[in-house]
């Protein structure tokens, strides 16, 4: 296992965990209350959060995805027995409003292994934006994780 790591713990906002041979373990805590801490050798790659000018208001698809887990359905708990198809199309939609990510899908494959902020997704490409915060990851398609601040 690499010595080196990068612990999300602090990070607010959208991210991309690009699994990739990079010799860095990469880990956030998710699944709500649960506080879990999974980890995979990777790339991280914040996606386009911003944040008001004056306010200093979180702009980011974090908001949604947090205010979903901890909402009716999941009311905190962290999914962690997994999500299901109804929260990934939740997930995929929410992402796809801002229509910068075309290319990261949720992982149908791996449902039961996502939950809260640590959702499984696969790459199928660049990101199709100019300029693209990430490229050159081939061969695509490529397994990811989608975080972000857990909700504990």
């Amino acid at each position: 296992m690499p010595a080196q790591r990068i612990e999300l713990w602090e990070h607010v906002g959208l991210g991309l965990i690009l699994e990739w041979p990079s010799g860095v373990i990469i880990t956030n805590q998710t699944g709500g209350t649960s506080c879990l801490a999974p980890e995979i050798e990777g790339v991280f790659i914040p996606l386009r959060n911003d944040c008001t000018a004056k306010e200093r208001i979180l702009v980011s698809s974090e908001n949604e995805l947090y205010d979903y887990f901890t909402g009716r359905k999941w009311r905190g708990t962290g999914a962690t027995n997994g999500i299901d198809s109804e929260d990934a199309d939740f997930i995929d939609s929410t992402i796809g409003k801002t229509k910068l990510f075309p290319t990261i899908r949720v992982n149908r494959e791996k449902l039961s292994e996502s939950h809260e902020a640590w959702i499984h997704v696969v790459v199928t490409g660049d990101e199709p934006c100019d300029p693209p915060l990430f490229r050159g990851f081939e061969p695509y398609p490529r397994a990811g994780i989608l975080t972000w601040q857990n909700s504990d």
